[in-house]
C-alpha cells in the first residue's frame, strides 16, 4: 500500500488533474492576439467596446480613436500583457506590452502625468511632453493636469516602472526618459506636509503649511460648488495607490528619493488623522487641514472607506522600516471601527464630524441627511468593511519578518506547486469563458476588466507550474 499511497500524494499525481499549462498559454495568446489586433489604437486600450471591437468607451466618452488611462484600460492591460510574456518568454506578450507603453509615451502630459484618456484625433487638446520637447511651453487653454484620481497617473507609472526593469527593454532610452520624468514630476508635486492632490499641474508650493488635523469650527450643510482638484485627497485611495507605487520603485531600484517620500506621506497619514472622538480620516482636506467638500455628495466628514487605506499605508511603513511610530495611530482608528458600525454591521462612507452620526444623501436633490432611505444608487454610501478588516487585523498579529518572508512571495517548488493548485481553478475558467475570437464578453461589450482578470488568472497559473519545476 505505501508505494500507492506516495504515489496519490506526489506532485505528479496532483498536476495531472491540473490544465495543461500548454492548452491554458494558448487561451492567453488567443486573447492578447485578438487585443492586440481588433482593440488597440496605437498600441493602448479602452475601459470597453462594441462586440465588433470598433468603438471603445472611456469613463466620459465614446469614440473609435480613444484611450484609457484609468484602469481598466492601457495601463493594466499592457500591464498583464507584460506579466505574461515573463511568465512564458513568448514575444507575442511582450510585443503587445512595448506598444502599450509606446502609446502612454505619446500622451504624456508636460506636467508628468496622465489625463484620464487620450483620444488621438483631438492631440490638439493636450500639452504634452513632446510638445515641451519641441519648444511649445505655454499649454494655453489645453489640457495639462497631470491626474492621480481613480489610480489613472499612478497606474500608468507602475507599468513604465516595470517595463524599465524588463530586460527585453533595457535598451529603449524613450521609455526610460519617460519614466524617469514622470517619477521626477510625482515627487516635485508632494506638498511639504506629504500629501498630494488630486491634480497636479506642477511642483507644490513650498510655503505650505505644515499642519495637524483639526475639526473646523463651521462647515456648511450646503454643497458649496468649490474646485476641489487641489486638496489632499484621500478619496478612492489616491494616496495608497501613490504609496504603492513608490514601494515598488524603491524595492527596484533603492533609490533614497523613493524611500524620503514614503516617509513623508507616512507623516501625512500620521498629521491626517483626526482627534478623538474620531481618530480616523477624512476623504480630502484643505490646507488648513480641515475635512472639506469635493464633490456634491462628498461632504466634510471622516470616512469608513479611505481610513482602512491609510491604516494599511501606515503598516506597511512599519514592515519596510521597523519604526513603531507607524502603528501608533492604529488601535484607535480600529476601536472607532467596531464603535462605528451601522446596524446591519456595515459602515457608512461618511461621518458627521465630532457627531459621528453616519451622513446621507436624498436621491436627486443630493440634500445632507440623517435618513438612508432614499440614497442615490451611484455612489456607495454605506460600505462593507468587516471582512477587509478582519483580514488587516490577521497581518497586524504577524511578526515584521513573517510579514517580509510573506511579500516575498514564493521561493521554493513546493511552494510554487502550491500557488499552481490554488489558482488552477480560476484559470480554467478564464481560459474556458474566452469565446471563439479571443473576447470575453460582459453584457453585450467587449470588457478590458474581464481581460486584465483574465488574463492574471491564467498568468499567475502558468507561472507557478513553470517555477514548480513540473
Amino acid at each position: 500500500m505505501r508505494p500507492l499511497i506516495a504515489l496519490l500524494l506526489s506532485s505528479s499525481f496532483v498536476f495531472a488533474e491540473l490544465p495543461d499549462p500548454a492548452v491554458i498559454t494558448a487561451a492567453m495568446k488567443k486573447a492578447v492576439t485578438y487585443a492586440h489586433t481588433h482593440l488597440a489604437r496605437e498600441g493602448g486600450y479602452a475601459s470597453t467596446w462594441d462586440k465588433e471591437g470598433k468603438i471603445g468607451e472611456v469613463e466620459h466618452g465614446k469614440s473609435a480613436t480613444v484611450i484609457s488611462i484609468q484602469p481598466h484600460g492601457t495601463t493594466t492591460m499592457g500591464l498583464v500583457m507584460l506579466k505574461a510574456y515573463q511568465a512564458t518568454g513568448d514575444e507575442i506578450f511582450l510585443s503587445a506590452a512595448k506598444d502599450a507603453a509606446k502609446a502612454l509615451l505619446k500622451c504624456q502630459l508636460a506636467t508628468g502625468g496622465w489625463d484620464s484618456a487620450f483620444d488621438s484625433a483631438e492631440v490638439k487638446q493636450y500639452h504634452l511632453r513632446s510638445d515641451l520637447d519641441a519648444g511649445d511651453k505655454e499649454p494655453g487653454k489645453r489640457r495639462n493636469s497631470s491626474t492621480l484620481d481613480d489610480n489613472k497617473t499612478e497606474s500608468a507609472l507602475l507599468f513604465l516602472l516595470e517595463m524599465t526593469h524588463e530586460p527585453a527593454c533595457k535598451d529603449d532610452a524613450e521609455l526610460k526618459r519617460c519614466t524617469k520624468f514622470a517619477f521626477d514630476a510625482l515627487l516635485a508635486a508632494q506638498a511639504p506636509i506629504g500629501a498630494w492632490p488630486q491634480q497636479f499641474t506642477g511642483p507644490a508650493d513650498p510655503t505650505a503649511p505644515v499642519l495637524k488635523a483639526s475639526y473646523p469650527e463651521t462647515w456648511s450643510r450646503t454643497f458649496p460648488a468649490v474646485k476641489y482638484t487641489g486638496f489632499y485627497t484621500l478619496n478612492d485611495d489616491n494616496l495608497q495607490q501613490i504609496a504603492k507605487v513608490l514601494f515598488r520603485a524603491y524595492e527596484l531600484e533603492k533609490d533614497d528619493r523613493y524611500l524620503t517620500a514614503l516617509k513623508k506621506l507616512g507623516e501625512f497619514f500620521l498629521l491626517a488623522q483626526m482627534p478623538e472622538p474620531q481618530p480616523v480620516w477624512a476623504q480630502q482636506y484643505d490646507r488648513d487641514m480641515h475635512p472639506v467638500w469635493a464633490r456634491k455628495f462628498e461632504p466634510p466628514s471622516v470616512t469608513g472607506n479611505e481610513s482602512l487605506g491609510a491604516m494599511e499605508v501606515l503598516h506597511q511603513l512599519w514592515v519596510l522600516t521597523g519604526d513603531d511610530k507607524y502603528l501608533k495611530p492604529i488601535q484607535p482608528a480600529l476601536a472607532w471601527f467596531e464603535r462605528s458600525k451601522l446596524p446591519d454591521g456595515t459602515h457608512a462612507r461618511f461621518y458627521e464630524l465630532q457627531t459621528n452620526k453616519p451622513l446621507f444623501f436624498v436621491k436627486d436633490t443630493y440634500v445632507l441627511t440623517y435618513d438612508d432611505s432614499n440614497m442615490p444608487t451611484h455612489y456607495s454610501f454605506k460600505i462593507s468593511q468587516q471582512s477587509k478588516l478582519d483580514v488587516f487585523k490577521r497581518q497586524l498579529a504577524k511578526g515584521r519578518e513573517e510579514l517580509q518572508i510573506n511579500l516575498a512571495g514564493p521561493q521554493t517548488p513546493k511552494d510554487w506547486a502550491s500557488r499552481a493548485k490554488a489558482s488552477a481553478s480560476k484559470a480554467k475558467k478564464a481560459a474556458e469563458s474566452l469565446d471563439s475570437e479571443g473576447r470575453w464578453i460582459k453584457g453585450d461589450e467587449i470588457d478590458a476588466g474581464e481581460f486584465v482578470k483574465g488574463m492574471n488568472a491564467m498568468t499567475n497559473y502558468v507561472e507557478a507550474r513553470k517555477k514548480s519545476g513540473e
